[in-house]
């Protein structure tokens, strides 16, 4: 192979590489999250809760002590409530058992 041909490659193999290294990096620029309680659908709860141990094991609606991920700052937005108590003016909840 002619060392014309091998500088051409590797010159290839690096422009290659600095793509995928920057698109992983862009990747890591995702918003912050946090829990909202209140808001999961049926089937679509991110984590376990006191009556069940998996995720997608919500059997109701917004049912209160079910979460999920969302996007810091968009939980009141949804209805919801975070772990500190946004969203429902202080008050406690009771949590049911359905």
């Amino acid at each position: 192979m002619s060392s014309r041909k091998t500088l051409l490659q590797s010159a290839i193999a690096g422009v290659v590489a600095l793509g995928i290294a920057q698109a992983a990096q862009a990747q890591d620029k995702s918003p912050e999250k946090e829990k909202c309680y209140g808001v999961a659908k049926a089937g679509q709860n991110d984590c376990g809760t006191a009556r069940h141990s998996c995720a997608g094991k919500a059997t109701k609606d917004n049912a209160p002590d079910e979460w999920k991920m969302v996007p810091k700052g968009t939980c009141e937005k949804l209805g919801g409530r975070t772990a500190s108590g946004g969203g429902d003016s202080g008050k406690s909840t009771k949590l049911r058992a359905y």
